[in-house]
C-alpha cells in the first residue's frame, strides 16, 4: 500500500524558527482547549437532546428496519461502540480505495481498474456504517444509556465522515476524460461539508437539530451505486445518459442541486421560523452567523493554497489535500457542537486555522521547496490535533464534577 504520510521532510521546513513557532502554537492550543472544554461540560449535564427526522426515506423505510435490527444487539453492547464501528467502516472504505486508487486514475480509460469484489466490499461497509448510525441511539435509549458525550460522539465521527465518502464515491468516477477533475470535486467537497454543518448552525440558533434529508437518500444511493459498479464495471459510467450529459455531470448536479433546492433553503426556513416566533437564542445577526468564520477562513486558506500552489498541489496529492480540509472542517465543526450542547457562545476563529496561515504562506510563495512534504507534515498535524481534541472530550467530560 501507498504510504500517506511516510515522506521525508527536507531541513529547509524544520528550521528553528519554524519548529520553535510551531510548538508554541501546539503548547497554546492544548491549554487553551484544555481549559475550555472543563469551563464547558458543567452545563452538559442539563442536555436535553432535540431532534427532527421528517425525510419520508428514513421515517417509513430506514427506522422501521433499524427497529428491528437493534432487537438483535445484546444489550451490554456500547452506543458509543456502535458508533464508532460504524464510523471504521467509512475510514476502512477510504483505506482501501486508496490502495487501489491512490490518485484517483483507476476509474479512467486505460488504467488498471478496482477489482469488482472490492466495490461489493465498499458497498456493504458504506451500509452497514449507515445501518450502525441509525441504530446506535436506538441501542442508547433502549438501554437507557444515553449521554451528552454519546451525542457528540455521534455528530462529532459524522462530521468527520464527510471526507471518507465523499473520496471514497469520487473513485468510482475518478478524474480522466469522463471523470470529475480534482478541482471540481475540491469544491463539491466543500458544498457536502457546508450542508453538513447547516444543520448544526440551526440547532446553535434554534436548539433543534433538523436531520438533513440529503444524508439518508445520498448514503443508500451510495451503497447502492457501488453494488451497481461492481457488477456492470465503471466503463459503464463513460456513457453518456442523453447526448453528451454524462454520469459525472448527473452526480455534480445531484449534489448542488439537493444542496441549493433542499438543505440551504429549508435550514433557512428553519431559521427564519424561530426568528419570527422570537425562539432563537441570538437575537444579534453576527452572532447568528458567528459558527460560519472559521469554515469560511479555512475554506479560504485552502482554495488560496489550491490556486496559488506553485507545484499545483491538487494535482499532485488530491487525496491527501481533501484528507487535510475535512478533518480540520471537522475539528471545527466539532467545536460548534460543543458549543450549541453547552448553550455557550461559538468561539469566533478556531485555534487550529492559526498555524494554517503560515503553512499556507510558506506553500504558496515558494519559501519551501517541497510542497508534497510540507502538505503531508500540515495533514499529519491536523489529524493529530483533532484526534487529541476528540481525547480531551472525553477526558474533560469524565473530570467534570457532574
Amino acid at each position: 500500500m501507498r504510504s500517506i504520510f511516510c515522506v521525508q521532510i527536507p531541513r529547509s521546513i524544520l528550521t528553528p524558527t519554524f519548529l520553535y513557532s510551531c510548538i508554541l502554537l501546539v503548547i497554546v492550543f492544548v491549554l487553551q482547549q484544555h481549559n475550555y472544554l472543563m469551563s464547558l461540560f458543567s452545563s452538559f449535564v442539563s442536555l436535553q437532546y432535540s431532534a427532527v427526522d421528517s425525510n419520508p426515506l428514513s421515517v417509513y423505510v430506514m427506522h422501521p428496519f433499524w427497529n428491528f435490527v437493534v432487537k438483535f444487539l445484546p444489550t451490554w453492547l456500547a452506543p458509543n461502540l456502535i458508533t464508532f464501528t460504524g464510523f471504521m467502516f467509512l475510514v476502512l472504505n477510504f483505506l482501501m480505495l486508496a490502495f487501489y486508487d491512490f490518485d484517483f486514475t483507476a476509474s479512467a480509460a486505460g488504467h488498471k481498474h478496482v477489482p469488482s469484489l472490492v466495490w461489493v466490499a465498499a458497498g456493504i461497509f458504506n451500509f452497514l456504517a449507515y445501518t450502525l448510525d441509525g441504530v446506535d441511539g436506538k441501542q442508547a435509549r433502549r438501554t437507557n444509556s444515553s449521554t451528552p458525550l454519546g451525542e457528540l460522539f455521534d455528530h462529532g465521527l459524522d462530521s468527520w465522515a464527510c471526507i471518507f465518502f465523499v473520496a471514497t464515491v469520487y473513485s468510482i468516477f475518478g478524474r480522466g476524460d469522463s471523470g470529475v477533475a480534482v478541482a471540481t470535486l475540491y469544491y463539491i467537497l466543500w458544498v457536502v461539508l457546508f450542508s453538513f454543518i447547516l444543520s448544526h448552525w440551526e440547532k446553535y440558533n434554534t436548539g433543534i437539530l433538523f436531520l438533513p434529508w440529503g444524508y439518508d437518500i445520498s448514503q443508500v444511493t451510495i451503497s447502492l451505486v457501488y453494488m451497481v459498479t461492481a457488477v456492470v464495471g465503471v466503463e459503464t459510467w463513460y456513457q453518456p445518459i442523453l447526448w453528451s450529459f454524462l454520469y459525472r455531470d448527473l452526480f455534480t448536479f445531484m449534489i448542488i442541486a439537493c444542496s441549493f433546492t433542499v438543505t440551504v433553503p429549508m435550514s433557512l426556513y428553519n431559521v427564519l421560523k424561530g426568528y419570527r416566533a422570537n425562539t432563537l437564542k441570538h437575537s444579534s445577526l453576527y452572532e447568528a452567523f458567528l459558527p460560519f468564520l472559521s469554515p469560511v477562513l479555512l475554506f479560504l486558506l485552502s482554495t488560496v493554497w489550491v490556486v496559488f500552489s506553485p507545484s499545483d498541489i491538487l494535482e499532485l496529492q488530491p487525496r491527501v489535500f481533501y484528507l487535510m480540509v475535512g478533518t480540520a472542517f471537522a475539528n471545527v465543526t466539532c467545536k460548534l457542537i460543543v458549543c450549541q450542547m453547552s448553550n455557550t457562545r461559538c468561539q469566533a476563529v478556531s485555534w487550529l486555522l492559526l498555524p494554517m496561515a503560515p503553512v499556507v504562506v510558506l506553500a504558496v510563495t515558494g519559501v519551501v521547496a517541497d510542497e508534497v512534504a510540507l502538505l503531508h507534515l500540515w495533514t499529519t498535524v491536523v489529524i493529530l490535533a483533532h484526534i487529541h481534541y476528540g481525547v480531551s472530550v472525553v477526558r474533560a467530560n469524565a473530570r467534570s464534577p457532574n
